[in-house]
């Protein structure tokens, strides 16, 4: 692997930013979904016969391992980014919904309580009651959900899904491992700028 072979930089750089793009827009439909599967979930919002299915429901989804979802979406809807950004969506929902459920669980009770008694729908309530004392953590979770779902995305070419991960695949088995450490050292960068990004967004949001 040494010395890195740099002549494969135009592939990396567009390859890299469709990983990314895979992650952004996976993390960002596990959001859409994920926040209304929380407040489904969250026994201090709705009551325990509609909460406790949920997180069933959420249970379920994070079980399944995440090469196995890329594995069926692939099939169902044929090789590249698209099946990726399908796996990275539904894997994050297990994850983000039971995070977004925990946290609103963990709310302060008397402020909801004090906006329903105000005469807000319950709606409002969880939108003026709820829901600020929760978007710090919500804000913090999603980033750091984002940072894993990028490495995650990086696996996946290697099953089809687009991304770096088919070019790690396509040189290890070609044996052109000096292409590879350059794939690598590639991954270890964005991981690191997003993990600090996760950290001055955990600064910014407290």
């Amino acid at each position: 692997m040494v010395p890195p072979d740099w002549s494969v930089t135009t592939i990396v750089v567009r390859s890299t930013i469709e990983t990314l793009m895979i992650a952004l827009a996976g993390t960002a439909l596990a959001v859409v979904v994920s926040l209304p599967l929380g407040f489904l979930a969250a026994s201090n919002v709705a009551p325990s016969w509609v909460a406790q299915p949920v997180k069933w429901l959420l249970g379920f989804v994070r079980s399944i391992p995440l090469i196995v979802v890329a594995l069926l979406c692939v099939s169902a809807v044929g090789l590249g980014p698209f099946p990726g950004l399908l796996a990275i969506a539904f894997h994050s929902v297990g994850m983000l919904g039971k995070f977004y459920a925990e946290e609103f669980e963990t709310a302060e009770q008397g402020i909801v309580n004090a906006v329903s008694g105000t005469g807000a729908s319950w709606l409002q309530t969880l939108r003026y009651g709820l829901l600020p004392q929760s978007v710090p953590q919500v804000v913090a979770f999603t980033v750091f959900r984002l940072e894993m779902n990028f490495r995650d995305a990086a696996v996946l070419g290697l099953v089809g899904a687009g991304g770096i991960g088919y070019y790690i695949q396509l040189y290890v088995r070609g044996f052109q491992y000096e292409k590879v450490a350059v794939l690598l050292l590639v991954i270890i960068a964005v991981v690191t700028v997003l993990d600090q990004l996760t950290f001055w967004v955990r600064r910014w949001v407290r």
